[in-house]
């Protein structure tokens, strides 16, 4: 009885694993924002969606030419939330997030600015766009720990800081 090559079988295992060069870079800016609210008992709330793959994070959208980054917060805020434009509220520039992924055979670079953003109103009408697969207003400490990235988590902290500097 003959045995396998074992060299042979790894570099099956590894051309099978092995993904396809990289063949452009792509540059591309977002904005969204740290939406929060005081609901009934004056506690702070934040606004999260839960992107396609489960995850967490703040509302946000590609800047659109002719767009500033805070006007692009507070369109894409209210599309994808369902909230009044008239009921937002951005109020300051948090910062930035720089970032990369792998989107097939491109590497992705994203910048994507983050704003505080106050929600007035009807602020429990909130209508999530159909690739969402949830949208929902959690307490702060909640907040932070539902957010699945590290950067816009450190952002929540920084709007977090402000809001009680405003409200203090």
């Amino acid at each position: 009885m003959k045995r396998p090559d074992p060299i042979k079988g790894i570099k099956g295992f590894v051309s099978k694993r092995r993904k396809s060069a990289i063949k452009e870079v792509i540059k591309e800016v977002t904005s969204g924002g740290i939406v929060y609210r005081h609901n009934k008992r004056g506690e702070i709330e934040v606004l999260l969606v839960q992107d396609a793959r489960d995850r967490w994070t703040i509302p946000k959208g590609h800047i659109e030419e002719g767009e500033s980054p805070r006007q692009t917060a507070k369109r894409e805020v209210n599309e994808e939330t369902g909230l009044a434009l008239a009921d937002i509220d951005v109020q300051e520039w948090l910062g930035k997030n720089n970032f990369q992924y792998r989107r097939v055979d491109s590497l992705v670079l994203m910048k994507m600015h983050v704003f505080l953003i106050h929600a007035t109103g009807n602020t429990d009408a909130l209508q999530k766009e159909e690739w969402m697969k949830g949208i929902r207003w959690f307490k702060a400490d909640k907040a932070l720990d539902r957010i699945e990235y590290e950067n816009i988590s450190k952002l929540l902290l920084l709007g977090l800081k402000k809001i009680r500097e405003k409200h203090s």
